[in-house]
């Protein structure tokens, strides 16, 4: 895999990596994860009890995030980036509010900080590589700001014809 080309891009790595981390965690150890997030691991379920299902389904999302993730960070998916700005700061407020209602344990809020953190580190990042004012593109080329826009996994082709 090919290292981020930009400061945005390392903040977007760092979290797709420890989100494909944290959902192999609770897709191989479920009850390391509960505990990390400060959910009590009773000796035995109820009957009805679905917390074992719900995990395997948040896991495998944050594994597929996580992909998602790594995958905008090497095709240096800016647009991409911004969207993740906008909606993890999104989660840090559902999330603190859960913990704020006491729908989630105080330990909760360390994902919820981690979010919005995330969130103000990409956005700097962004801003940072604005003012440098040059992307570095897929392909490891440098385009002007102005061909960012339409830069995605496909766009990086659109880049180059710019230059």
């Amino acid at each position: 895999m090919k290292l981020p080309r930009s400061i945005a891009g390392w903040t977007i790595a760092v979290f797709g990596v420890l989100a494909l981390v944290m959902g192999t965690v609770g897709l191989l150890w479920p009850e390391a994860q509960l505990r990390m997030l400060g959910f009590e691991v009773p000796e035995t379920r109820a009957v009805g009890d679905h917390t074992g299902t719900f995990l395997l389904a948040s896991s495998m999302a944050a594994f597929n995030m996580g992909v998602y993730y790594l995958l905008a960070t090497v095709t240096e998916w800016r647009a991409f980036y911004r969207f993740t700005v906008v909606f993890r700061l999104v989660t840090f407020t559902v999330f603190t509010i859960a913990v704020l209602a006491d729908i989630a344990p105080d330990r909760f809020f360390g994902v919820a900080a981690w979010e919005g953190l995330g969130a103000v580190a990409t956005a700097v990042g962004l801003r940072l590589d604005a003012r440098r004012g040059d992307l570095i593109v897929a392909d490891g080329a440098t385009a002007t700001a102005a061909a960012e826009e339409g830069a995605g996994p496909a766009g990086a082709a659109s880049a180059d014809a710019v230059r």
